[in-house]
């Protein structure tokens, strides 16, 4: 499990962008936020906790929630 922010967040489309505590930014999408977070309440500079998994893309940022 890694820690990080809430860096960028692209309302419109539904995903944002996490800076881990290691300095890597990982992509997510809503639908891999926990029940603890709601997408459109986001703003940006949240404390996260999420898990890391392999896609087409790269690695992207899973079971998203609130630290």
């Amino acid at each position: 499990m890694a820690t990080g922010t809430i860096k960028k967040l692209i309302s419109d489309r539904g995903f944002g962008f996490i800076t881990a505590e290691d300095g890597k930014d990982y992509f997510f999408h809503r639908d891999g936020l926990s029940g603890t977070l709601d997408f459109d309440r986001l703003t940006g500079g949240e404390k996260v906790t999420f898990d890391v998994e392999s896609s087409p893309r790269g690695p992207r940022a899973t079971n998203v929630r609130a630290e």
